[in-house]
């Protein structure tokens, strides 16, 4: 397979790909994945949910959504010193990536805005590379965002766009991609990705990633999240995502964007460590942990877990000075 990059990849093209005999598919994902990253790194990202529940929205799949009664207990916006210390020690852990989440919507011009800055130059003057997920946000905060040292931005495009209004009703699918624009502008890496297990088809998983691979610059981060099913939810009673549709996902998602760096994010909890070993072998690069073992709000693999994985399948953390995600 080549590692040329495209931003002109077609359905059809995408179809073709995905539907492969799963090995085959696995083989062409890894051999591209070799060419444009080393095969035994892989980067631990911590994720941190800075201000928990409350949301407004009305995601279908989200715990944090104030509409549904799952039993979340709402937390305000965290102390600048206390999200910094937890980002010194996921540092001393391993970690070169610390992303910071909040439950809105969107950014508001307020208070809480200025401590958010505040946090992202507080865990950038550690060393570390640092995302948030905000909600939505207009160029002036994403510029805003730029100059306090963000390095990335997260806003998943969640599905495709045909099947978006099945999931979500309180913004729109142009809403996502404004905001990514609004980061790219800004200078800021985007890293956007999506769920699979929302109910969706298979040729809704294959818009969305035509979606991403034809944005005009591959997003640098494409995390790819298997439905975690939160009691409260319209979609709590869904089945438990198949390993083997993660492995087809992230396989595809390198083949179609060789340089990014593709994310083995939420679900992790109910794989074993031979499932997620087809996922990096598939080409996933990263994991995101967390000092409570949770993934925002569900479920996450305990950090000694993911030492012991890691030593078994003869992974490493990526260093920092390898972090930073190839120009796309």
């Amino acid at each position: 397979m080549s590692t040329t990059l495209r931003n002109d990849w077609t359905i059809q093209e995408i179809e073709n790909i995905y539907h492969q005999p799963l090995l085959e598919l696995v083989y062409q994902a890894a051999t591209v994945h070799r060419k444009s990253h080393k095969a035994n790194e892989v980067q631990v990202c911590t994720l941190l949910s800075v201000k928990t529940g409350g949301c407004p929205e009305d995601c279908s799949y989200c715990g944090q959504a104030a509409r549904y009664h799952t039993g979340i207990t709402v937390k305000a916006l965290m102390d600048k010193d206390d999200v910094v210390a937890i980002a010194q020690r996921a540092k001393d852990a391993g970690s070169s990536r610390f992303c910071m989440a909040a439950a809105w919507r969107e950014v508001r011009d307020n208070r809480d805005f200025d401590k958010i800055i505040e946090m992202v130059k507080g865990v950038n003057e550690i060393g570390l590379e640092v995302c948030c997920t905000l909600g939505m946000i207009n160029e002036a905060q994403a510029e805003r965002l730029q100059e306090a040292g963000l390095y990335a931005y997260n806003h998943n495009l969640d599905s495709s766009k045909e099947y978006y209004e099945e999931i979500i009703s309180t913004r729109t699918y142009d809403d996502r991609l404004n905001t990514l624009n609004n980061v790219r502008k800004a200078g800021i890496s985007v890293c956007s990705g999506g769920i699979i297990g929302l109910g969706e088809t298979h040729e809704d998983r294959i818009r969305m990633l035509h979606t991403l691979s034809n944005l005009e610059q591959h997003p640098e981060s494409v995390p790819v999240n298997a439905l975690a099913r939160v009691k409260g939810t319209p979609l709590a009673d869904l089945p438990k995502v198949d390993t083997w549709e993660m492995v087809r996902m992230i396989a595809t998602a390198r083949i179609l964007m060789p340089k990014a760096m593709v994310r083995l994010s939420a679900g992790r909890a109910e794989m074993t460590t031979e499932e997620q070993s087809w996922c990096f072998m598939a080409g996933a690069n990263s994991i995101f942990t967390s000092e409570s073992e949770e993934m925002l709000v569900t479920p996450n693999p305990k950090l000694d877990d993911d030492r012991k994985m890691f030593e078994l399948l003869g992974l490493k953390p990526m260093q920092k000075d390898r972090a930073t995600s190839p120009t796309v």
